[in-house]
């Protein structure tokens, strides 16, 4: 009876979901997906490299989804108040650079359930060498004594953000690569051993110009919001004070000139970068407004370039942090659409796993 009921249960879910092969066809609407951690100020490379470009595919007409995920910024410790803040912060912020929730769905991962379900199902099919070769593992636990196992996993968890929604697209940077590796690499298993369910997500990789910007206080590196030097970088809610003290404390060099010498000069190239992008004019355009001043005043005119072009974002930011119900109505409208894509693709992942049971098939077993 049991071997006859367990044969009746493989049949029919083999009808229901596994005659399509396992291909990585274009047979799944574009949908592009991404996330932001909610963990302090957003800088003007996050903006310009992120941001902007959700933007941008927004207003062109494309499927967006935009997670605040809240439960990656548990990795590490954290300050529970200020997390609830971050969250209304980024969101606020979000809304203030011009992501429509319209036309895109901006919301809380934590309170979408599946994120965290479709998560411990990856998980059980991923392998520990695999995640512990990922390079932001490596980065961010090597000074740690105890490594907490969040950190270790959490990119399953990227990979069910992904995946929970059939996103086909993921905006990343260069240095995000991988993760999104792992990502098909955990689709591409699920299919194989369950049937056809996720598409295979594509990097899309965008701002590649704004690679560009880099830390004000070491050109070297990347501008980071994770950098413990606060004038190492223009946050966008930074005030004219804050902006001019920390383009004023930029690294440069002894000569006084404004050049545009990415190898030779990049302090001062970073500046004229930085220039370019909020004051939208070319690279030779500056270089040549600039050609009968020095390093020192010329920081003074990308410090009020920026405060310029940061102040409208600014305004919008207070207001929505004025109002909390707002914004409270914004990430619930946004997790209702989310909740309502990624259950209905959950319930089919369930099937395939069989952890859930059609109730018509249920009565035909019961009447056997």
């Amino acid at each position: 009876m049991t071997i006859l009921k367990g044969r009746l249960l493989q049949e029919c879910l083999s009808k229901l979901y596994y005659s399509s092969k396992n291909t990585e066809s274009n047979r799944y609407p574009k949908k592009i997906f991404s996330g932001i951690q909610p963990t302090g100020a957003i800088h003007l490379g996050n903006y310009l490299g992120a941001i902007s470009q959700w933007v941008k595919l927004q207003d062109q007409g494309e499927d967006v989804m935009i997670s605040i995920a809240d439960l990656h910024s548990m990795t590490l410790p954290h300050d529970p108040r200020q997390l609830s803040r971050n969250i209304q912060e980024i969101a606020a912020t979000l809304l203030s650079c011009g992501i429509n929730p319209e036309k895109t769905i901006l919301f809380q991962q934590s309170k979408v359930p599946v994120h965290t379900q479709l998560s411990w199902c990856l998980g059980c099919i991923c392998t520990m060498p695999r995640l512990a070769h990922l390079p932001q593992y490596k980065e961010k636990s090597k000074d740690l004594k105890d490594i907490p196992l969040g950190l270790f996993v959490y990119p399953v968890l990227q990979a069910a953000d992904i995946l929970a929604y059939k996103g086909t697209h993921v905006p990343v940077g260069e240095d995000q690569i991988q993760q999104i590796q792992l990502t098909q690499d955990l689709a591409r298993m699920f299919n194989k051993r369950f049937g056809e369910t996720f598409p295979i997500p594509h990097a899309l990789v965008t701002g590649t110009e704004f690679a560009k910007l880099r830390s004000l206080r070491d050109p070297a590196k990347k501008m980071s919001k994770s950098d413990t030097d606060s004038k190492s970088r223009i946050c966008l809610t930074d005030n004219i004070t804050d902006i001019q003290r920390n383009i004023k404390k930029a690294v440069t060099d002894f000569t006084s000139e404004v050049t545009y010498e990415p190898d030779k000069r990049p302090g001062i190239s970073n500046l004229i970068n930085i220039h370019s992008f909020v004051a939208n004019k070319s690279v030779d355009e500056i270089c040549r407004e600039a050609k009968n001043i020095n390093t020192g005043e010329y920081k003074l005119i990308v410090s009020n370039a920026l405060a310029e072009f940061l102040k409208p974002i600014q305004d919008k930011i207070t207001h929505y942090l004025s109002d909390t119900v707002l914004l409270a109505d914004v990430l619930e409208q946004g997790r209702e659409k989310a909740n309502d894509i990624a259950t209905k693709n959950w319930n089919e992942v369930q099937c395939k796993l069989g952890l859930n049971m059609d109730v018509k098939l249920a009565n035909r077993i019961k009447n056997i």
